[in-house]
């Protein structure tokens, strides 16, 4: 490809315009963005030098997408009107394509012009709505946000007319898939790009690293508290916006590492107690250490009571930022997530839900949260009294939430934290311990529920396949003896059976029954095993009483008892029946029934209970837990059926 070789137009040092799709390019002496047109350069102003940062990127550097070699050309900051500045690096493919790789907040994507057919309308900016779908051919997107960028900085060759200090409209759309797309309203019809979030090594990048900033070690001029010129430190220079100046409580703008006071903060009435020091280190996502750069107190009031909690900023240079959640000393590690991936009927009540990778979420809270103090820098302008909406979805041990404000839809999940994990990852020890139960802290007797009823079912299924191999009940004695007069009731009367046979390695069940009213009769009965005359003896006591009162008829006892013992070798045997009986002057028949193999359940109950006691007492728990932890939520009615374990 051929080299356009001139000279700037502002200082006349030699320039080159390397690559083909190259429209402006920044003079690398005076700062100028000059323009190549069909009748030469024009020289559209100066463009400031871009912010130092972390940032893991730079010109020159190489990587691929789908297949195709690329080369980063271009740099350019916009700046956003709420504060803060991103980059959009421009990829110079080998094949002649032209990407924008964005890097905002330690996210990258990447997107590439897409043209729209000739019949496609667009929705204008004043229209748009966050929230709102938009069709682009091949896929549905749904706006996140929309703003106005200024062009504050550029370095390298730019693939398109960049005015310094140009204000444009846009908008950020979001799809499922990690499908991301942005509306450029600076040009009439409007720009589309669509690509998708990316990561490094995604694109060939995973072995770069973050350029070390020289200029994060600046004099105590130059970062010396306006106010009070106390000294200040900032970890993130080129992504803060807003600090606080530890020694006066004065809010700071920060301007490229510039400070300017902007007002004293009012402290709460009790002051914050930070549990974590800013500056302090910890580990998260797989040993990737972040560092506390801000620290905020924020607040909901429900029901006319305030309730307070803090938030920690973390940063890393390479991941970008995250929050460390700390309520009622319950802690949560959030992470952004991508509006599109959430399924929301934006309905908000009682019973609310949404889907987040096919989990479904609960609505915990609903209400305006407020900035109530703050401590460190910050990546937007942070003020004192900021509001959002801020809607809580739970589905332990994570809670989805969403911060709306008037131009931008923020979703993102926490992951609930022990207290030794927090000490893990910050190496610190006595935290305060917790109370309550937290909105998505996870029930941790789920163990003892599952594997209770677990082993409930085992034995269940044990029970019913013994049946078929302990074989079916049977009857081998059914007969009628009696017993004749006596000469009183202590007497005994004693009767023989038949002998029958017995089967071994099955339970023996002997059933007597008498004709007794009002009277009883008492049986010792034997069973002699007529090939070693032992014995095994048990007792059945027959009494029935039935009679009339004011309350009615009633009964008491039966004509029929029986009596079970466990298996006896197998043999002939014989009954010996020896009896007492209430009416001895006269004789009684007696119904003796021996069968084998009875289900009678006892020992199959009696284990049942054993194992249930566990698994009841697990769920009584995780009932009083539910009850807790839906009783400081605004939706309180939609607790109680957890599925956490």
């Amino acid at each position: 490809m051929s080299v356009l070789k001139a000279n700037c137009p502002s200082c006349a040092a030699p320039i080159e315009f390397q690559k083909g799709s190259t429209i402006v390019l920044v003079c690398p002496f005076c700062r100028s963005a000059v323009a190549r047109t069909d009748r030469g350069l024009d020289d559209l102003g100066k463009v400031a030098e871009i912010v130092d940062s972390e940032s893991p990127l730079r010109l020159g550097l190489k990587g691929h997408f789908k297949g195709q070699r690329f080369e980063l050309t271009g740099r350019a900051q916009l700046r956003h009107e709420l504060g803060g500045v991103w980059d959009e690096w421009y990829a110079t493919f080998s094949n002649g394509w032209v990407g924008w790789l964005a890097e905002a907040q330690g996210r990258f994507y990447l997107t590439f012009y897409q043209p729209l057919p000739e019949n496609a309308q667009l929705p204008s900016f004043d229209a748009l709505h966050l929230g709102q779908p938009v069709e682009i051919p091949g896929q549905s997107l749904m706006v996140t946000e929309k703003g106005t960028a200024t062009s504050v900085a550029a370095d390298g060759e730019i693939p398109y007319q960049l005015v310094p200090n140009e204000r444009s409209n846009y908008a950020d759309l979001s799809g499922k898939g990690s499908a991301f797309g942005t509306i450029d309203y600076s040009m009439s019809p409007p720009w589309v790009f669509v690509g998708q979030q990316v990561t490094l090594e995604e694109i060939g990048l995973g072995d770069a690293k973050p350029v070390k900033r020289e200029a994060q070690k600046v004099g105590a001029e130059g970062m010396g508290c306006p106010n009070c010129g106390g000294p200040l430190s900032l970890t993130a220079p080129d992504k803060a916006e807003r600090v606080t100046c530890p020694y006066c409580n004065s809010l700071l703008d920060v301007n490229q590492g510039k400070l300017k006071w902007l007002k004293a903060l009012n402290p709460p009435a009790s002051p914050p107690n930070f549990v974590l020091p800013i500056g302090a280190e910890g580990t998260f996502m797989n040993n990737t250490r972040f560092r506390v750069i801000g620290a905020v107190v924020r607040s909901v009031k429900v029901d006319g009571i305030t309730y307070y909690w803090h938030e920690y900023l973390l940063y890393n240079p390479l991941i970008g930022f995250r929050w460390l959640v700390h309520s009622d000393n319950h802690w949560n590690f959030v992470e952004p997530v991508n509006p599109a991936e959430v399924e929301s009927a934006q309905i908000y009540g009682t019973g609310s839900t949404v889907t987040y990778q096919g989990q479904t979420f609960k609505i915990f809270q609903d209400a305006p949260a407020v900035v109530e103090f703050v401590q460190g820098e910050f990546y937007w302008r942070v003020e004192q009294g900021e509001t959002v909406r801020a809607t809580d979805y739970v589905a332990p041990p994570l809670m989805l939430s969403q911060e709306a404000s008037n131009n931008e839809i923020n979703w993102s999940v926490g992951v609930y934290q022990t207290n030794e994990e927090i000490e893990k990852a910050f190496n610190v020890t006595d935290l305060p311990k917790p109370w309550s139960v937290a909105p998505n802290q996870p029930f941790t007797g789920g163990f003892y529920i599952k594997w209770g009823f677990a082993f409930l079912g085992i034995l269940l299924l044990v029970a019913i396949l013994m049946f078929p191999f302990g074989g079916l009940q049977s009857t081998v004695m059914n007969e009628k003896l009696t017993l004749q007069p006596t000469a009183s009731q202590t007497t005994p009367q004693t009767v023989f059976s038949q002998p029958f046979e017995i089967k071994g390695n099955r339970n023996v069940q002997i059933t007597a029954q008498a004709p007794v009213n009002n009277s009883w009769a008492e049986l010792d009965v034997d069973l002699v095993n007529d090939q070693n005359q032992e014995v095994e003896s048990v007792n059945i006591p027959i009494e029935y009483y039935s009679g009339t009162d004011e309350d009615g008829a009633w009964t008491e006892g039966n004509q029929t008892q029986d009596a079970t013992m466990s298996s006896l070798p197998a043999g002939k045997y014989t009954l010996r029946v020896e009896g007492t009986w209430q009416n001895f002057q006269q004789p009684i028949d007696v119904q003796v029934k021996v069968e084998q193999n009875v289900t009678r359940g006892v020992n199959f109950c009696c284990a049942f209970l054993v194992l249930a006691i566990l698994p009841v007492i697990a769920l009584i728990r995780k009932w009083t837990f539910e009850s807790r932890r839906w009783s400081e939520s605004m939706f309180g009615s939609t607790g109680g059926s957890g599925d956490d374990e």
